[in-house]
């Protein structure tokens, strides 16, 4: 049975300088009660890689508007003000990634390979990040792969082994950084007994994640 927590006892984990991955599209698929504890919990200079900032003070924004991050690591930031400022006058340092690019770095780190080549980029700042070389007469942008020390992650359902099973937009990037994550912390809408998620919906096996946190 994995070991279920409060939000509150999931943000303790969490100390000051963490890297940490926070799952979501633009709010959907966020763990939005861990990320308000977190909040409580005054936790901050985190590098932050996620796919977005949601909106000012909103979902991941919290931790924008708080001033809790020093280094952003996303692929879009157009709606929100406040990290594009950031971003413009030095407050904290914002990576900006090819969304494509940013999911492939983290599957790279989930499943233990040396990183991504890819075409996406070349040319352009985004390919200060990594390294570009020349494979058979063609050039490439490498870019490696990306783990944190914490993946905090949403999931639809989980069943009391850690089983998750994700809903819509919650299969964007959650599933992937469940695998990049150090330690693995999932909030989840509902946590059922096992054998209530089928095994042909489970996207994220058990075994890789920690903790569970459930509704409130």
């Amino acid at each position: 049975m994995q070991k279920c927590l409060s939000a509150e006892e999931a943000a303790a984990l969490v100390p000051d300088g963490a890297k940490i991955m926070i799952g979501g599209f633009l709010g959907c698929g966020t763990p939005h009660r861990v990320i308000d504890a977190l909040l409580d919990a005054g936790v901050g200079d985190l590098t932050l890689i996620a796919n977005d900032t949601d909106r000012a003070n909103t979902g991941i924004g919290k931790l924008i508007h708080e001033r809790r991050v020093r280094r952003v690591v996303a692929t879009h930031i157009g709606l929100n003000p406040e990290t594009q400022q950031g971003l413009l006058e030095g407050g904290f340092e914002v990576d900006l990634v090819p969304q494509g690019t940013l999911a492939e770095q983290i599957r790279a780190g989930g499943y233990g390979l040396g990183g991504v080549l890819t075409k996406t980029g070349l040319g352009t700042i985004a390919a200060r990040a990594g390294q570009t070389m020349t494979i058979n007469g063609e050039e490439w942008l490498y870019m490696p792969p990306i783990r944190a020390d914490f993946a905090l992650i949403y999931a639809d359902s989980a069943d009391q082994a850690g089983n998750l099973a994700y809903h819509f937009t919650q299969h964007n990037f959650n599933p992937l950084m469940a695998m990049a994550g150090e330690t693995v912390i999932c909030e989840a809408r509902e946590i059922v007994p096992v054998g209530v998620i089928a095994p042909d919906h489970v996207k994220t096996p058990g075994v890789v994640v920690d903790y569970l946190v459930g509704s409130a």
